[in-house]
């Protein structure tokens, strides 16, 4: 068997989110205020970087920088943007590319056919390969990540094309994940890859203004009223003439969205393709608790996105629930562990037990993952610490066997714990009583509305499965292109 270190940071991360707006009014929308309102409700998709890009007067200006959305815009940078009709955001999480400022997004591109500005959410399986052809044909890179890549294959089919079309002819020669939204200098486009692994969905406010986001949730931060999801494949595009709708990539490959998305990625109140996140969480609870049903007296979550699965389980079962677990919600991305035994300790800082619900308690506890499994062995020893008679740990989601190439940060088997060892293994690892996870097939009926539009269930589960929907890139490295 082969030897396993687990990773400091044993945490799942997701690429990043999207959000945009078009407005035919350019007087009186202050669009970039939008993005900032859109992007904050999007924060949990991405807390390492974000931007904002504005089209106004025939310019576009960008702002971006590595940092949370409170850090990097305050009420002063805001006030430099002019008002403007269009405006892109982002907010990332690396998935490829280093940390640097230069990987932050938008992506703005400007030549002689005019300015471009594109966010992406998702990764590339082909990207050493375009970039490879890329370079030789004379492009130039200033970043490490897929987005650029995006960017320079659309601009060479804009050299002869018209943006529509050239959006539309790259598709094909961009292989795997992108939710795309890209802004000219007088159009809004929005793009969605064949497979729909990554969502993207957009509404209208009661002014006029259209808006694309990667979760329903951010529609509703700015006051809009959700429309309908972009179809996988589907380009989408407003201007002055309206919306416009082109679909000739539809269906040309299985529908495919990452199921994830619903045990972990999004926020609970967000509704995708139907289906409401929330309510998905709530099954995957009732669901261990008809498979891994066990004698407690408390079900607990692990905040946040375990909280849902906790009270499935808890209904499902009988067992009462309880808030066994509190956030510290003033610590994020900033907090520092200089040390070892910081980053050790650094589970008591964001989470501590509510000794009056654990003690003298035989506890269940539901998470959404078991990815390295470090951080619920100290979870679990914690509890113990605060008096649990015994703590039975049951997972929302089935075991991480194998690298996500779709817009996560799983770049290789040898750091998931699964991979490298048996259930009993991991129960012991992890120091829990017991140790229950979700089956593959439960998994692929959290979303039921998605589930039976498709005879194949329509969830991309590689990362536990194995069974890719597409080729696998030559190169996994996150940071491959450095």
């Amino acid at each position: 068997m082969n030897s396993y270190r687990p990773a400091a940071d044993s945490g799942l991360h997701e690429a990043c989110g999207v959000f945009a707006a078009y407005s035919s009014q350019q007087q009186d929308f202050n669009a970039a205020s939008m993005a900032y309102y859109g992007l904050y409700a999007l924060q949990h998709r991405g807390q390492e970087a974000c931007g904002i890009a504005v089209a106004s007067a025939g310019a576009i200006r960008c702002h971006k920088d590595s940092g949370l959305v409170s850090e990097v815009f305050n009420s002063r940078e805001l006030a430099q943007y002019p008002p403007g009709n269009i405006t892109v955001g982002h907010v990332r999480y690396g998935t490829t590319g280093s940390s640097e400022r230069s990987n932050a997004q938008p992506i703005v591109v400007r030549h002689t056919r005019g300015a471009m500005a594109l966010s992406h959410n998702g990764n590339l399986v082909n990207a050493s390969e375009l970039r490879q052809q890329l370079e030789m044909n004379g492009s130039i890179f200033h970043s490490s990540t897929d987005s650029e890549i995006i960017a320079h294959v659309i601009n060479q089919e804009a050299l002869h094309h018209d943006i529509e079309e050239a959006v539309s002819r790259a598709m094909p020669r961009l292989h795997g994940a992108y939710a795309l939204a890209i802004m000219t200098e007088s159009k809004l486009i929005a793009v969605r890859d064949a497979h729909g692994f990554r969502p993207l969905c957009y509404g209208r406010t009661a002014e006029g203004i259209y808006v694309v986001a990667s979760e329903s949730c951010a529609l509703d931060a700015v006051g809009a009223t959700f429309i309908r999801d972009l179809l996988p494949g589907e380009i989408l595009i407003f201007d002055s003439k309206g919306v416009h709708t082109r679909r000739e990539h539809c269906n040309s490959q299985p529908h495919r969205l990452c199921v994830f998305e619903f045990i972990y990625f999004a926020r609970p109140d967000s509704i995708i393709e139907g289906s409401s996140v929330h309510e998905a969480r709530l099954r995957a609870g009732a669901f261990l608790a008809q498979q891994h049903p066990v004698e407690a007296d408390v079900v607990i979550g692990v905040p946040d996105s375990g909280i849902d699965a906790a009270i499935g389980y808890a209904r499902a079962s009988g067992i009462p629930f309880g808030n066994g677990l509190l956030k510290n919600k003033y610590i994020g991305r900033t907090f520092i562990s200089p040390t070892q035994s910081d980053r050790e300790d650094k589970v008591r800082i964001k989470l501590n037990p509510v000794p009056s619900t654990i003690r003298n308690k035989r506890v269940v506890m539901v998470d959404d993952s078991i990815v390295r499994g470090t951080t619920c062995a100290r979870i679990v020893r914690l509890l113990r610490e605060a008096g649990a008679k015994e703590v039975h740990m049951r997972v929302s989601a089935p075991p991480f066997l194998y690298p996500c190439f779709y817009g996560t940060d799983i770049d290789s088997s040898e750091s998931l714990i699964a991979y490298q060892h048996t259930l009993e293994e991991i129960r012991q690892i992890i120091g829990a009583d017991s140790l229950g996870y979700l089956s593959l097939e439960n998994a692929q009926h959290l979303a039921q509305e998605i589930a039976d539009k498709h005879a194949d269930g329509g969830f991309c589960t590689a990362c536990f499965s194995g069974d890719y929907p597409t080729a696998t890139p030559l190169e996994t490295s996150k940071i491959r292109f450095e």
